[in-house]
C-alpha cells in the first residue's frame, strides 16, 4: 500500500518517459514563410466552368498541404477581369506583396524588404508542350515582375498512378493486383496519348514505362495532335499480341483541344479513360515545384507503390 506521502519503500515508481524523436513522431507542419512569393497556377486555355473548377481544386489541394500559401490562378486566354490572365495574376501578386510590406512598415513592424521572386508560375501541364510553354514564358516576361517559372509536372511516378486510377475508374484496368478478380473490359495494351511534339512524346514514354510496370501490360505513347500517330501505335500494339486496347490521355485537361480525344478513340477503335484532371497528386506536384523553386521543404509527395 502507498503511504500518504508516496509509495512504500521498495515498490517501483512509474516515472514519465522523456519524449524521444523518431520516425513515428508526427512531423511539425510546415507553413508558408511570411510574405513569401505567390504560387500562380499557369492554366492553358480559357476559364470555362469546367477548367475553373479543375484549377480551383488543384489550388485548394496545394493550400491544404502548405497553410498560409498565397495561391492564385492565371489563364493564358481570358477576357474576363474576374478570371485574370497569367500576366495580370503575376502583376497583381507583385503589387500586393509590395503593398503588404509598406503597410507593415507604416504600422511600425520590423519587417524585411521582400526579396527573391514575387511569384512562382507553375504550368498546369503533365508533360512539355513547346507551344504552350512559349506562351507562358512570354506572359511571365510581359508581366515585368521578378517572377520565376518552373518546369512542367512530369514525368513523375504520381502521374503514372493517376493514369492507372483513371483507367480503373473507366473499367479498363484492375484497381490493383491484390484483388483476385478480373475485369472483362480490362485492356491488354495501352496507348498513352499526349500533345506537344517530340519532347512531349519522350516524356510520355518515361511515364509509360512506369505505368506499364503497374499494369503489367505494354504501354506506348502516341501523339494525339499528329495525324496517323494513334492509328500507327494501335496497329503496332495489336501486331505484338494485344487484343483489347485502351487510350489513356496523358493530359490534365485544359490543354486538350475539343474533339481531339474523340478522333483518337475512333482511329484506335478502342475505349478511353478520362484525362488526369484534378487528381490529388496534381496539387501536390504543383506545390512541390513551387517549394523547390523557393527552397521550402514541405512533405514531399509520395505515391502508392507499383502494384
Amino acid at each position: 500500500m502507498s503511504s500518504p506521502t508516496g509509495p512504500e519503500p521498495g515498490l517501483p515508481v512509474r516515472m514519465p518517459r522523456p519524449r524521444q524523436p523518431g520516425r513515428h513522431r508526427r512531423p511539425e507542419p510546415v507553413v508558408a514563410p511570411e510574405n513569401a512569393a505567390a504560387l500562380v497556377l499557369a492554366v492553358p486555355g480559357t476559364p470555362s466552368s469546367a477548367i475553373r473548377s479543375l484549377a480551383e481544386e488543384v489550388i485548394s489541394i496545394a493550400r491544404s498541404e502548405l497553410p498560409g500559401l498565397d495561391a492564385r490562378i492565371g489563364y493564358l486566354d481570358s477576357e474576363d477581369a474576374e478570371y485574370p490572365t497569367l500576366e495580370a495574376a503575376l502583376v497583381n501578386a507583385a503589387a500586393e506583396r509590395t503593398e503588404r510590406y509598406e503597410l507593415a512598415k507604416a504600422a511600425g513592424r520590423d519587417v524585411a524588404a521582400p526579396e527573391g521572386p514575387s511569384a512562382v508560375a507553375v504550368p498546369l501541364l503533365a508533360g512539355p508542350d513547346s507551344g504552350i510553354m512559349r506562351r507562358i514564358r512570354q506572359a511571365v516576361m510581359d508581366s515585368g515582375t521578378p517572377a520565376e517559372l518552373t518546369d512542367v509536372l512530369g514525368p513523375h511516378p504520381l502521374l503514372a498512378e493517376a493514369l492507372h486510377v483513371r483507367l480503373s475508374e473507366a473499367g479498363l484496368s484492375r484497381a490493383d493486383r491484390a484483388r483476385l478478380f478480373t475485369v472483362a473490359t480490362a485492356a491488354d495494351g495501352i496507348i498513352l496519348g499526349t500533345v506537344g511534339g517530340e519532347e512531349a512524346m519522350q516524356a510520355a514514354g518515361i511515364t509509360g514505362m512506369l505505368l506499364a510496370a503497374r499494369l503489367a501490360v505494354p504501354v506506348m505513347a502516341a501523339a494525339l495532335d499528329q495525324e496517323g500517330s494513334v492509328a500507327a501505335i494501335a496497329e503496332q500494339l495489336r501486331g505484338s499480341g494485344s487484343v483489347q486496347l485502351a487510350l489513356a490521355p496523358y493530359l490534365i485537361g485544359p490543354e486538350l483541344v475539343d474533339g481531339l480525344l474523340d478522333t483518337a478513340v475512333k482511329e484506335a477503335d478502342c475505349s478511353a479513360s478520362e484525362p488526369i484532371g484534378a487528381y490529388p497528386a496534381i496539387g501536390k506536384l504543383v506545390l512541390s515545384k513551387y517549394a523547390t523553386a523557393l527552397g521550402i521543404t514541405p512533405q514531399q509527395p509520395q505515391g502508392s507503390p507499383a502494384f
